[in-house]
């Protein structure tokens, strides 16, 4: 996609990120858009971005922020000191949705797993994400695991 740039978030962008969050049904109940509570997404970033094991992609069409996913790489004993790579927080903006800006962004976050050597790629997708999970199964990603989370 020729017209679209995929570089590190800035500090800059943690508004229009903040907003490809709640831009959905999950998202709208989960993230707090107001200013009350930028200073958590603010600290949030900063810990993110000075991490080596981090990256918080965001993908600009020249003229906004379309797209966001952060990556994390996480190194571990299991596997032979397998490096694993962790998708979280795929988000396209609700009117760019159905362009392959998710696709491109997927693809992306492949290719720089492979750089960083990693042996497997993961993703967590909510249950009632079933056009999140056809897209999945499209890329190669298999549902192979049952993930539980626990809220503290």
């Amino acid at each position: 996609m020729p017209d679209l740039i995929f570089r590190r978030a800035t500090e800059a962008d943690v508004p229009a990120i903040i907003g490809l969050l709640a831009d959905d049904i999950l998202g709208s109940s989960r993230e707090a858009t107001g200013v009350e509570s930028y200073p958590r997404y603010l600290n949030a970033f900063r810990i993110i971005d000075a991490d080596v094991n981090q990256f918080l992609l965001v993908v600009d069409d020249g003229t906004r922020i379309v797209g966001t996913l952060q990556l994390t790489f996480i190194l571990g004993l299991a596997g032979r000191g397998l490096k694993r790579g962790q998708v979280e927080a795929v988000r396209v903006a609700s009117d760019r949705r159905g362009e392959k800006i998710g696709e491109a962004m997927l693809n992306w976050a492949l290719e720089r797993c492979r750089r960083e050597q990693c042996g497997i790629v993961q993703l967590t997708t909510n249950k009632t994400r079933t056009q999140a999970h056809r897209f999945y199964d499209r890329l190669g990603f298999e549902p192979s695991h049952l993930g539980y989370k626990m809220k503290l």
